[in-house]
């Protein structure tokens, strides 16, 4: 057996150095790509190196791939929104469908995610109109159509479709979207904003996330610069940073005013950042904020852009709640309105926006649609920009027609308008009112204080532990909020995510919870988790 490992490896040996040299062969060519570095000569020491490696594996029975071999920035990245408490909520789902009556619930609540139409939010009828037309044309052939669909999703789906190369959801497109789509979407940008934008600097990706690693790509390039992140801060920022090699640079946001964003704070952290040899080369800015659901106040974002400017920071604006606020005092702007508005142009501030179609009251998550706007980089950078979404080819066709309608609804006037209107006011009020019972019923709960939530989809709780539950969560080598979240999903089915997963101030615990629970199902829920923790609290009370 040793014998015949020891001479696959010794082919497997000779096959990779023969193609090594053919390698080198095929880069002397006029034709090939020149190599980065020139290859060092196949001799006979190094076969005799790479073949007492490879037996030395083979002999020991190692694994091609283990965790020792992966590539450690991977293990580094974690995403707590989908971690281990929802792994372990999944395994339980499993256990329900085998044996309904074996826990004492009958079904799984995810509130871990923002992913609305899992928990029952219907999507929005105009949207799926001319989604349903654009992927099947040929019903906009046949007279029943007519009498199914409204006659301006009819001819938006006209419209889009001629926008189509081919008419063709199915092909691949540019790579920075399908150009007619984008230039809707710069023109709903500007119609929020009341300052031009160019479908040039838009880049439609597979919703938010992809555009994040994309910048992150293109900023960091060693463990020496630095990304200034809010502290609770949205999990992808962390494991985008992480993947890529770079440092989060935490700002933390103050709980006592209601998660603010205190100017003084990041000059702080970037000061003792770069007094460690680290290049801070962007700041982070959620609004409204996830997952503390906070909104910034204008004059509030007019210091950050401010901060920014006088720093040579880039500004990543995660925008994608942007339709998701539930108070009076407070709107919405974007960070490039504010700009403007400052007398900024593109050659003062390089600004990345974000949007998605998931959030808002649309909710479509699993369409996979969003882009970023790019605004106050050279030619040069942009080239390299482009390069890297072409790599991924093109996002999906379906997302990108759902981004330029996100951007650019029913207006007053169309058919569909009122319909439309009432859908969209129905879903934001009701979300409002949910986050109200919510906070109202974490903030009646011994050793549980809330913040409002003035925006996004989330409410992110502090919990006052007894020292006695901290105690045995530690001893059980697992954060105490981890601690508390599982033992309430094991209780309830309720699933939420651990403060930790998001980061926050040591010495303190928190959770993250969704609004997006039905409004019928909210008492049924908020009544389970009351019993739950009032007996948690008595079996841990000090």
């Amino acid at each position: 057996m040793r014998r015949f490992a020891a001479d696959r490896a010794r082919r497997a040996v000779a096959a990779s150095l023969r193609g090594a040299a053919s390698s080198r062969s095929a880069a002397a060519s006029p034709l090939a790509p020149a190599p980065c570095h020139p290859a060092p000569p196949v001799g006979a020491a190094a076969m005799a190196a790479a073949l007492a490696r490879t037996m030395s594996t083979a002999a020991a029975g190692t694994p091609p791939v283990s965790l020792n071999t992966i590539n450690p920035k991977v293990l580094k990245c974690e995403y707590a929104v989908r971690g281990e408490i929802v792994t372990h909520a999944q395994n339980l789902q499993q256990e329900l469908q085998k044996n309904p009556d074996s826990l004492p619930f009958d079904e799984i609540l995810y509130c871990n995610i923002g992913n609305p139409q899992s928990l029952g939010q219907q999507p929005v009828t105009y949207f799926r109109e001319v989604l349903s037309l654009c992927d099947h044309p040929a019903l906009l052939d046949k007279s029943e159509t007519h009498a199914l669909y409204s006659s301006d999703a009819i001819e938006r789906a006209w419209q889009i479709l001629d926008k189509i190369p081919g008419r063709a959801t199915g092909a691949y497109s540019h790579s920075q979207g399908i150009k007619g789509l984008r230039d809707e979407i710069a023109a709903g940008i500007a119609a929020r904003d009341g300052f031009h934008a160019s479908g040039d600097n838009i880049f439609l990706t597979d919703g938010a996330s992809p555009a994040v690693h994309m910048m992150m790509q293109l900023l960091i390039g060693s463990e020496k610069d630095g990304i200034l992140c809010p502290i609770p801060q949205y999990p992808l920022y962390s494991a985008s940073i992480a993947l890529h090699g770079g440092s989060l640079v935490p700002y933390f946001l103050d709980e006592e005013t209601g998660w603010g964003l205190e100017v003084d704070e990041l000059k702080k952290q970037l000061e003792e950042a770069r007094s460690k040899g680290i290049t801070v080369r962007a700041l982070v800015a959620i609004n409204p904020g996830n997952p503390t659901g906070q909104v910034l106040a204008e004059e509030n974002q007019k210091k950050i852009v401010e901060f920014c400017k006088n720093e040579g920071l880039v500004l990543l604006a995660d925008e994608v709640y942007q339709e998701n606020i539930y108070v009076e005092d407070k709107q919405f702007h974007s960070f490039k309105k504010i700009a403007r508005s400052l007398g900024y142009t593109d050659d003062d501030l390089p600004l990345v926006s974000f949007q998605s179609v998931s959030k808002g009251y649309y909710g479509e998550c699993g369409k996979r649609g969003g882009y970023m706007e790019i605004t106050g980089f050279s030619p040069e950078v942009r080239e390299q920009i482009y390069k890297l979404a072409s790599v991924n080819l093109c996002s999906n066709v379906s997302g990108q027609i759902l981004a330029s309608l996100v951007m650019n609804p029913p207006k007053a006037g169309d058919e569909s308008f009122e319909s439309f209107m009432v859908e969209r006011d129905g879903i934001l009020s009701s979300l409002a009112r949910r986050a109200k019972a919510l906070e109202e019923a974490f903030n009646s709960l011994e050793g549980i204080t809330c913040n409002k939530a003035e925006g996004a989809m989330y409410l992110f709780p502090r919990l006052h532990l007894p020292q006695k539950a901290i105690g045995v969560a530690q001893a059980a080598g697992t954060a105490p909020d981890a601690y508390y979240a599982k033992r309430l999903l094991e209780a309830t089915g309720i699933v939420i995510v651990p403060g930790s997963g998001f980061g926050q101030v040591p010495g303190t615990w928190h959770f993250r919870c969704t609004i997006l629970p039905q409004e019928d199902k909210m008492p049924a829920i908020i009544s389970r988790f009351k019993e739950f923790h009032e007996k948690f609290m008595d079996e841990f009370r000090d």
